[in-house]
């Protein structure tokens, strides 16, 4: 994830810890927090509060408590003293003794939660969002970096343009071999945006996109292009007005045969979406929101060609990675 967008960073801040985010949080803005937990961790929680008093305990808008022990991880709402019926996740996306990277996004409706880059849950608001302006961490956990990160930026792509290799802001989490990285994306002079792939792609290999449609999307194309060139293995063209994915490949200054899936289409104006593809022995597998959503064969066999994502249209990204 981009510390480009960060407007607020902290490094390896002491625990527990409590400390004001500037301005509040906006919608469409992101707290990231790497770090990794303890082999001998029980429980942590972050919360996202209204002020840092404490008699009167400050209302809770978001609490996040995994809890190692039981394997859950509860989520709630404290208002005048009391807290609200809890949200609870009967899986553990944390595990003890390794590192982590764990986002909260912030929507005009809801909070998203992924950890190392993948979909973890939703918490609607119970009290306004705007209310937010503090963050705070504790309990057995080890916090490496905290960042909040701005909302996205006018297009042509808003929000894609991440921090370059070596840049002294970008978070080391307390991995760097970890098995996945964030993509290096940048300004497309064919359009949108893209990242390099290095060392191309092999079966095994996924791709994590996440971010969120504008408001009267038309559509957005996701391509997986070889080398340098305009040879393209995969088109991925959501097309809002026709509620339909178009797949294809452009290979010899050509394009192939459309493939046309109408039977489903998991992505709506204004909505956030996580999609992965996975490269199978045969072929392209995509899902959107943690559901398997189609197949695509491979048209170019040899995946260590593909050495380039890029992304146009109408979205703003907020992630890519390489797993």
């Amino acid at each position: 994830m981009s510390i480009s967008q960060s407007r607020q960073t902290f490094i390896k801040p002491a625990l527990p810890f409590s400390w004001t985010i500037r301005g509040g949080l906006l919608p469409g803005e992101m707290i990231l927090i790497q770090g990794a937990v303890p082999s001998d961790a029980d429980r942590f929680q972050v919360d996202l509060t209204c002020g840092s008093s404490v008699r009167p305990r400050a209302d809770v808008i978001f609490h996040l408590n995994p809890r190692m022990k039981k394997g859950q991880v509860v989520c709630n709402t404290l208002q005048a003293g009391r807290w609200g019926r809890e949200e609870i996740l009967q899986r553990m996306p944390f595990t003890r003794g390794a590192p982590f990277e764990l986002l909260l996004l912030a929507l005009s409706d809801c909070f998203k939660v992924a950890v190392n880059g993948a979909h973890v849950l939703d918490y609607k608001h119970r009290l306004a969002l705007e209310r937010v302006d503090t963050l705070a961490v504790s309990g057995k956990v080890q916090v490496d970096v905290v960042a909040v990160l701005q909302q996205s930026t006018p297009s042509p792509l808003p929000g894609a343009a991440m921090a370059a290799d070596g840049d002294a802001e970008r978070p080391r989490s307390a991995d760097d071999n970890a098995s996945s990285r964030m993509l290096i994306m940048s300004a497309d002079p064919r359009g949108g945006f893209r990242g390099e792939l290095s060392g191309g792609l092999r079966v095994g290999s996924s791709i994590v996109i996440r971010g969120q449609v504008n408001q009267g999307a038309e559509r957005f194309t996701v391509n997986l292009r070889v080398g340098d060139g305009d040879d393209t293995a995969l088109h991925i063209n959501p097309r809002f007005k026709q509620k339909m994915i178009v797949l294809n490949s452009f290979l010899s200054g050509s394009w192939g045969a459309e493939e046309r899936r109408v039977d489903t289409f998991p992505f709506a104006p204004g909505s956030y979406f996580e999609m992965i593809i996975r490269c199978d022995p045969d072929s392209f597998r995509v899902a959107v929101n943690g559901v398997h959503q189609l197949d695509y064969k491979y048209r170019v066999q040899h995946l260590l060609t593909i050495t380039q994502l890029q992304v146009t249209g109408d979205l703003s990204l907020m992630d890519a990675r390489l797993m």
